[in-house]
């Protein structure tokens, strides 16, 4: 099993690469072409998106080090931890860090700090970021293929030729009010660059893809765990869009 700055390159570095967040260089290219946590370590506090969730996760469960393993599952993945975190201290959090990037948008954010807000990636992605709001306000697809890029989503590997794989994955679909799942269809996805491999694969292998890479494999568990909280987000994100309110957090969110 990955250390928690292996498995934070895993997952970062693919927007990374595209120049989309985080620091220029090759800091998360080193981590994963050495196998050394030395360099994510370095890389991890310049993500502007990304950080404060974990110093948000660890601190709601008196985990001292924002890269643990335990955390960084909880941001990409989905874990226990993100039910321990306290709701007013993710909403200041989310204030201090994102409201003026976010502009005239911030208040369909802010609403659903007791709607049910929780410090994932997909939250970041379906919620604070724009792309969902442009679904609503046009043109859609543009935004949706944003989303399906950014989110974190299932595949299963179909082939692997050298660098890249060939799985299947469910496209996201929006119908006017609801963020979707199509039908599987097949595309290539990157597994490694210049040599460097994000993670060893086989054929019939789940894994976790994002940014066109596979980023992880994962068990039933932490398949289960990604889509719940995945869902979760997306709900929200449509209630958000709906103009309707968002009503209080559910008393069991997703594990």
């Amino acid at each position: 099993m990955s250390s928690g700055p292996l498995t934070f390159a895993r997952f970062a570095w693919p927007p990374n690469l595209l120049g989309y967040c985080g620091p220029t260089g090759s800091l998360l290219a080193d981590a994963l072409a050495t196998a050394s946590n030395e360099p994510a370590i370095a890389a991890a506090p310049r993500f502007e998106g990304a950080w404060p969730y974990l110093e948000v996760i660890a601190a709601s469960s008196g985990i001292a080090d924002p890269l643990d393993r335990r955390v960084v599952e909880a941001y990409w993945i989905g874990n226990e931890l993100l039910r321990r975190i306290d709701p007013v201290r993710l909403g200041t959090d989310l204030d201090d860090r994102f409201r003026r990037r976010s502009g005239p948008g911030w208040e369909r954010v802010a609403a659903t700090v007791g709607a049910g807000a929780v410090a994932h990636h997909a939250f970041h992605v379906f919620v604070v970021y724009p792309w969902a709001g442009m679904l609503r306000d046009g043109p859609a697809q543009p935004a949706l293929e944003v989303l399906e890029l950014c989110s974190i989503r299932v595949g299963t590997v179909e082939a692997v030729e050298a660098e890249r794989v060939l799985a299947s994955v469910r496209p996201l679909t929006w119908d006017g009010t609801h963020i979707g799942e199509g039908d599987s269809a097949h595309r290539w996805f990157r597994l490694g660059n210049g040599g460097i491999q994000t993670v060893e694969v086989a054929i019939g292998d789940r894994v976790a893809v994002h940014w066109d890479w596979v980023c992880d494999r994962l068990d039933p568990l932490r398949e289960r765990r990604l889509t719940r909280w995945t869902e979760h987000c997306r709900r929200l994100a449509e209630r958000g869009l709906s103009g309707a309110g968002l009503a209080p957090a559910p008393s069991r969110m997703p594990g």
